[in-house]
C-alpha cells in the first residue's frame, strides 16, 4: 500500500470519528435540553425569569440591608456575575457525574468517553444563552446602551468554556474512582461562590485595607478574571486589563491540559468502576 493511500485512510478514519463524535454531542445536548424543560409550564422562559428574580432579590438585600456595594448599575453588575458563575457551576457540577451517569451507554456502545463531560459544558452554554435575554432586559430597563466593547463577551465565554471543559474532564474522571468527589465538589463550589466577587465588589477589600495576599487570592481566582472580562464587555464598557486577559488564558489552558492528562491516563479503567 502506498504512503498516499495510508495517509488518505487515516484522514478518512479521523474524519469519520469526528463526524460520529459531533453527532453524539448534538444528540446529547438536545436530550439534556428536552429533559431539563420536560413537564415544565414555563419551559425556556424560566431560564430568563430565574436570573431576573435572583437579581431583584439580591439587589434589594445587598443594596439596602447589607450595603454591600456602591457599584454603578449594581443590578446589571450582579446579574452578569451571577449568570457567568452559574455557567461554570452548572457545567462542572453536571460534568462531575457525566461518566458515572453514562455508564449504561458506555457498557453497550463504543464511544469516545470525553464526549460526555464536554457535552455538559455545551448544554450549560446553551442554557446560558437564554440568560442573556435577562441581561438585555436589565440593560433596557436601566437604559444602558452597549458599545463595541460587547465583543469581549466572545473571548470571555470561549475561554470560560475551555476552562469548564478542563475541570469537567478532571473531576469527571476522578469521580469515577473517588465518589466522595461528588460531595466535595459542592463544598468547593460554595467556597468558590463567596471567594468570587459576584454580589460584592473588589473595592470592599481595597478600601478596607485588606492584607495584600487576600486581594491577590481573589485576583488569581479564575472566575474573577472571567467575570471581570464579561463585566468589561457589558457593565463597564471598557477593555479588560492585559493581566486579566493573560490570567483568563492561563487558567483555561492549565485546566484543559490537566483535565486531558488525567482523563487520558484513567479512561481505560472507567469500565471497571462504573
Amino acid at each position: 500500500m502506498s504512503t498516499g493511500t495510508k495517509t488518505g485512510g487515516i484522514a478518512t478514519h479521523v474524519a469519520n470519528n469526528f463526524a460520529k463524535d459531533k453527532f453524539i454531542l448534538e444528540q446529547l445536548v438536545s436530550k439534556d435540553f428536552k429533559l431539563r424543560y420536560r413537564r415544565s409550564v414555563l419551559g425556556v422562559v424560566w431560564s430568563v425569569l430565574n436570573p431576573l428574580l435572583m437579581m431583584i432579590i439580591m439587589s434589594f438585600v445587598f443594596s439596602y440591608f447589607l450595603r454591600g456595594s456602591n457599584v454603578e448599575n449594581y443590578p446589571l453588575y450582579l446579574i452578569v456575575g451571577n449568570i457567568t458563575f452559574s455557567l461554570m457551576n452548572e457545567s462542572t457540577s453536571s460534568g462531575l457525574r457525566s461518566i458515572i451517569d453514562a455508564a449504561p451507554l458506555l457498557k453497550k456502545v463504543k464511544v469516545d468517553r470525553w464526549v460526555f463531560p464536554v457535552q455538559k459544558v455545551f448544554s450549560a452554554a446553551f442554557n446560558f444563552s437564554f440568560s442573556l435575554i435577562a441581561v438585555a432586559v436589565v440593560m433596557l430597563f436601566f437604559q444602558v446602551i452597549p458599545t463595541w466593547h460587547i465583543i469581549w463577551m466572545i473571548p470571555a465565554l470561549a475561554l470560560l468554556m475551555v476552562f469548564c471543559m478542563g475541570i469537567s474532564l478532571l473531576i469527571g474522571a476522578l469521580a469515577v474512582f473517588f465518589r466522595d468527589m461528588i460531595h466535595l465538589w459542592s463544598v468547593v463550589i460554595t467556597a468558590w461562590t463567596y471567594l468570587t466577587p459576584i454580589f460584592w465588589d473588589l473595592s470592599l477589600l481595597t478600601n478596607s485595607s485588606a492584607p495584600w495576599f487576600v486581594i491577590a487570592v481573589v485576583k488569581l481566582n479564575p472566575m474573577y478574571n472571567y467575570l471581570e472580562i464579561m463585566r468589561c464587555a457589558i457593565v463597564y464598557q471598557s477593555s479588560p486589563e492585559p493581566m486579566v486577559i493573560a490570567l483568563a488564558v492561563f487558567w483555561a489552558a492549565l485546566a484543559l491540559v490537566a483535565g486531558l492528562i488525567v482523563f487520558r491516563k484513567t479512561e481505560h479503567k472507567f469500565i471497571l468502576y462504573i
